[in-house]
């Protein structure tokens, strides 16, 4: 057992004994080191301004992401290289990205321009990334600016990010990596007493028998919802489980029949295994928050916290996905859909915990697809997610179906009464697909809120299985996705 956490800081050592179970990183650079260069901003993971990287090490190398401090808790941290704004300056001198926004005037007030640069150091470390605006775009969705413009930010990332890399992190990563092997170890974490703490068990088992004593503890993954509990809700969160550092729960293992997708895999790690499965699935992972968000949400996580429009869990039903809960009596599997009870309430027994879930692959004669719709592109949530999975005869009738929707109800639901009318339906005759059209006023009662009115979500949710099934019958995406038309655009940009 440890009863410290411990981390890299400008190179050296920091342990840590006295972590709060809610204690933000934002909070710990400016009130307990005093180092304000990293701002806060809207407190919930959406303006960028309070950006860091965390540096860890992945297949040997290190792998610097990026992460909002706001919502990111101080014991996450553990076992990581932190840098923020104040450790890019090497004797007196700019790093590449900052002298970039410098000579390219990517600044006015400040206020979010060392969440630019920390993301952007990132984008300088990462390996493989074609040098484009839409790139960079995709990179940036995370950080908001309110004075100078996109522009010049952007030309300043296209100027800086897209070299190999030559900065004092890239001559001192092996002494970095070495550091990052002596920090690693297989001991559970435990700061506080039985009434209040922070924990990070090492092993499956380990996080049972916690969990099992302390049924009310909150269990995190990435924090990028948990962490709005604590400073929107102002919840007080005395006891805190994070998952993070348990090995193998991390997994994403890929086979014939599907993918294995642990339950603290984020949906960074994960974005490769969704685009082999469906390209629509990798462009739905795309669009879940930022670059920050994906760092360190996960997948196993927006399932287990159960909202009725997450992004993820309608486009994993409609793909018959198998979700796998744990305790200390054993484990057990249900099909994802039988999760979701009613609104904040899934079917998991005392002690119980997600440890991750089973996607299988499209059969030859399968066809999916899946569309978020929200009010703006990027970070948003959705106001209807969509997702279809349609099994088609030869002659294109569709033999089975299963539809799935976020949004429509209080949890995400399948349209079963939608999914029976759809079978003996033509892909070649668009006369067939009324009744299926129908059939959702049979499924949903959806309500009215500040995202969008019942109406509309009725009206979208009937757009989507029409276009679902355009698509499918052979009609072309890019003849009805706005989507594919402004993607043009930006390349042309580039």
């Amino acid at each position: 057992m440890r009863d410290t956490i411990r981390f890299l800081k400008g190179g050296q050592v920091v342990e840590l004994s006295n972590v709060g179970p809610s204690e933000t990183l934002l909070d710990y650079l400016r009130l307990r080191r005093m180092e304000t260069g990293t701002k806060e901003g809207c407190g919930e993971g959406d303006c960028g301004a309070c950006t860091v990287a965390l540096g860890r090490l992945q297949g040997g190398r290190i792998v610097y992401q990026p992460v909002n401090s706001c919502i990111q808790l101080l014991g996450m941290i553990d076992g990581a290289e932190l840098v923020t704004v104040e450790d890019l300056i090497e004797d007196k001198r700019l790093h590449p990205v900052q002298r970039a926004m410098v000579d390219l005037h990517g600044s006015q007030c400040g206020f979010c321009t060392p969440g630019f640069i920390m993301t952007l150091f990132t984008l300088y470390h990462a390996e493989g990334e074609h040098k484009s605006r839409k790139t960079v775009t995709e990179w940036l969705a995370g950080n908001l600016c309110r004075c100078t413009g996109y522009r010049p930010i952007i030309d300043a990332a296209l100027e800086a990010c897209f070299e190999a890399a030559d900065d004092a992190f890239t001559w001192r990563s092996k002494q970095t990596r070495e550091s990052l092997q002596m920090l690693a170890d297989s001991r559970d974490v435990f700061l506080g007493d039985s009434n209040k703490f922070f924990s990070s068990p090492a092993t499956l088992d380990g996080l049972a028998a916690l969990f099992g004593q302390h049924p009310d503890a909150t269990l995190v993954s990435g924090a990028t919802d948990v962490g709005l509990w604590i400073t929107k809700q102002l919840r007080d969160l005395k006891k805190m489980i994070w998952l993070g550092r348990i090995e193998g729960l991390d997994r994403v293992e890929e086979s014939p029949s599907g993918v294995l997708i642990g339950a603290t895999a984020t949906y960074q790690a994960t974005e490769s295994a969704m685009n082999a499965l469906s390209p629509n699935l990798a462009e739905l992972w795309r669009r879940i928050g930022s670059k920050q968000v994906r760092a360190s949400g996960t997948v196993g996580g927006n399932i287990a916290n159960g909202s009725p429009i997450g992004d993820t869990p309608p486009a994993l039903i409609a793909l018959g996905t198998t979700l796998e809960l744990h305790s200390a009596e054993g484990s057990r599997a249900l099909p994802l859909e039988d999760f979701f009870i009613d609104y904040g309430k899934q079917d998991r027994r005392p002690g119980e915990f997600v440890t991750g879930l089973f996607v299988p692959r499209l059969s030859a004669n399968q066809a999916f697809r899946c569309y978020k719709i929200s009010k703006r592109f990027d970070q948003d949530i959705s106001s209807v997610m969509g997702a279809f999975r349609f099994t088609v005869a030869p002659d294109a009738t569709i033999i089975e179906a299963r539809v799935a929707y976020g949004g429509m109800a209080g949890t995400p639901k399948r349209a079963f009464e939608t999914e029976a009318a759809l079978v003996g339906v033509s892909l070649e005759d668009p006369s067939t697909w009324g009744t299926a059209m129908q059939s959702l006023l049979s499924d949903f009662t959806p309500l009215t809120d500040m995202r969008a009115s019942s109406e509309y979500r009725m009206e979208t949710a009937r757009a989507l299985l029409a276009k679902a099934l355009m698509e499918v019958s052979g009609t072309a995406p890019e003849d009805i996705r706005v989507l594919a038309r402004r993607e043009a655009g930006h390349d042309r940009a580039a």
